[in-house]
């Protein structure tokens, strides 16, 4: 997205809004926010959702337009699908982010599916960096996180799936 350039000052705004599943993410940390454009005195803010279903983007959707308008800025906000949103749109803050929280960041695809189908010992204990870890299930706190334990000092992490 290239907000930064064009409105950096609604830019600063949308940092605010964080993601309700995971209150330490901003949603530009998550890289929904697909646009930013001026349509006369209307902002439209073009957001996909991590994925198709996603209860939070209802949320989302309200606090971008309560924050930007709170600020001054009349707002629409409008749902894109298409392209379907991936864990790469994450950035680097964002992946820093997840692991100071306790959820796993994602991996690259191929070692993505070898933890989730394969049970290959890949994914990373988010407190002791340990990869001596086990998926105890699919699915964790939301669909797009699978549950795990370390094996070393045994406690239970989050990871975020990745999604391609």
């Amino acid at each position: 997205m290239d907000t930064a350039t064009k409105y950096p000052e609604i830019e600063a705004l949308l940092e605010k809004v964080t993601d309700p599943e995971i209150p330490v993410l901003s949603i530009m940390d998550m890289g929904v926010v697909r646009s930013v454009e001026k349509q006369e005195d209307t902002l439209l803010v073009k957001i996909t959702p991590t994925y198709s279903g996603c209860p939070a983007m209802d949320t989302i959707a309200m606090e971008i337009k309560a924050t930007l308008e709170q600020a001054g800025y009349p707002t629409k906000v409008k749902l894109v699908l298409a392209p379907a949103w991936t864990t790469d749109w994450i950035t680097p803050r964002g992946r820093a982010r997840l692991e100071e929280y306790g959820i796993a960041a994602p991996l690259e695809a191929n070692a993505d599916k070898q933890a989730l189908l394969d049970g290959a010992r890949v994914v990373p204990c988010t407190r002791c960096g340990s990869t001596n870890t086990k998926m105890i299930s699919q699915f964790g706190s939301t669909a797009c996180k699978a549950l795990f334990q370390c094996e070393d000092c045994l406690e239970p992490f989050d990871y975020f799936k990745c999604l391609k």
